[in-house]
């Protein structure tokens, strides 16, 4: 589509997907409306029908703008967590575990450490960490919301500091025209709240300290046996739901997971030319990190199924019918990024990257200066409005991408850095 200039409006549409994420604390349809919002200001701006127009944008965009690459590698990782679930593997990690870690200092630190080596995906994360590790921080009485904080607080700073993540390819796909994994790994040493999280973490669980509501949940477990403290007791069933396979191993879990690992890094080495003679950090740096992960989570997804149906834990039809589950587990992550794409897409259309670079030249230095402190500050309202990290830096990486793009390459750097940490 032929981009036309409409100045301060071509800022209306991430406006109105931002106020209404904020209002409504729903993401998806607050994106979808703005990209509605801009298809209309598109349509009315070149002379198209407004109602056919807006129509017709707003598909070629969206069509337009999707990676199938990533979306391909979300779907396949809720395919194989479900997969895995089904196995029984988390189950029996957890009794392994249960037999070794004897003190509640050393749950925590498993928790956290294990949190960490899952660094390919946050839901993946959540998910299997979760499933695991919580038996065994009931035995201890670590309260739900402590283990929650862990898990959640592990989860997206090491996706945000792992080169080889979902979040390293999203990111990615935002920053056209330029070399986008660099980006990314150039950010990682500005993003001082997934550094300080990560070390506050293993302080507060060296150090036993609890304080403010945590001690509060904390204290009802250790004096009552109360896991959960608020009335509503969440996932006090949870345990119905872990599968029981007596055939299953410890290595039925931590086997596939270091598959899907190794193949991410030999597919990111492989979309760099590593195989055709370039050097090994070159590579890395000029690979496409959505194909490498796609091709990876097809061949992780294809070496489970093999290896579960080869020792008997699991048949065929019984890892087809997961397949589907794990689909449907990661379509809310599939729509807000495909519709964030076309959001940028959208801003793009109208101008907005030049307008912004415009503002912003003739804008005084230490205006500039505070910006990053500013989109860090959005990215915490915005996520802790939404409750989604992804739908927070969905929606403001495509306006920082726009706001320095071409003009101020370290400060769209530091900026990208603040987004996703806010």
């Amino acid at each position: 589509m032929e981009p036309v200039f409409v100045g301060w409006l071509s800022l209306l549409p991430p406006i109105i997907a931002i106020g209404l994420a904020l209002i409504t604390k729903e993401v998806i349809s607050s994106l979808m409306i703005g990209i509605l919002s801009g298809a209309l200001i598109y349509a009315l701006n070149t002379g198209l029908n407004p109602v056919v127009g807006v129509a017709e944008t707003t598909f070629k965009l969206m069509a337009g703008r999707m990676d199938v690459n990533i979306l391909l590698f979300l779907a396949l990782l809720g395919a194989l967590v479900v997969v895995m679930q089904m196995a029984g593997g988390s189950r029996a990690y957890g009794r392994w575990a249960s037999s070794k870690l004897k003190s509640k200092r050393s749950a925590l630190l498993a928790t956290s450490a294990l949190g960490a080596l899952i660094f390919i995906d946050d839901y993946f994360n959540c998910l299997t960490v979760g499933s695991v590790m919580r038996p065994i921080t009931d035995e201890h009485n670590v309260s739900r919301a402590k283990l929650a904080y862990l898990i959640d607080a592990t989860a997206a700073p090491v996706c945000i500091i792992a080169p080889i993540s979902s979040w390293a390819a999203a990111v990615t796909g935002f920053v056209e025209g330029e070399d986008g994994f660099a980006l990314f790994i150039r950010a990682i040493p500005y993003n001082y709240y997934a550094l300080l999280t990560i070390a506050m973490m293993i302080v507060i669980t060296i150090a036993k300290i609890d304080y403010g509501p945590m001690r509060k949940h904390e204290d009802n477990a250790i004096l009552y046996n109360d896991l959960y403290t608020t009335p509503d007791r969440p996932y006090a069933d949870a345990e119905k739901e872990i599968v029981e396979n007596d055939k299953a191993k410890v290595m039925d879990m931590v086997l596939p997971v270091v598959v899907l690992i190794i193949f991410c890094i030999i597919g990111i080495m492989y979309s760099g030319g590593f195989f055709s003679g370039t050097g090994f950090i070159e590579s890395f740096s000029s690979s496409d990190a959505s194909v490498g992960l796609s091709v990876a989570s097809v061949f992780a997804l294809i070496f489970a199924v093999i290896y579960y149906m080869g020792r008997r834990v699991l048949s065929f039809r019984e890892c087809m019918d997961s397949v589907p589950e794990g689909f449907k587990a990661m379509v809310p992550a599939i729509l807000i990024l495909t519709f964030a794409w076309s959001l940028k897409a959208m801003t793009d259309s109208l101008g907005a990257a030049p307008y912004v670079a415009g503002v912003i030249q003739s804008s005084a230095e230490s205006l500039m200066n505070f910006l990053p402190a500013i989109i860090f500050l959005i990215g915490c309202g915005l996520s802790f409005a939404t409750g989604t990290s992804w739908g927070t830096f969905g929606v403001l990486i495509p306006i920082v991408v726009a706001a320095f793009e071409g003009s101020d390459e370290t400060m769209m750097i530091i900026s990208i850095s603040a987004c996703m940490a806010g």
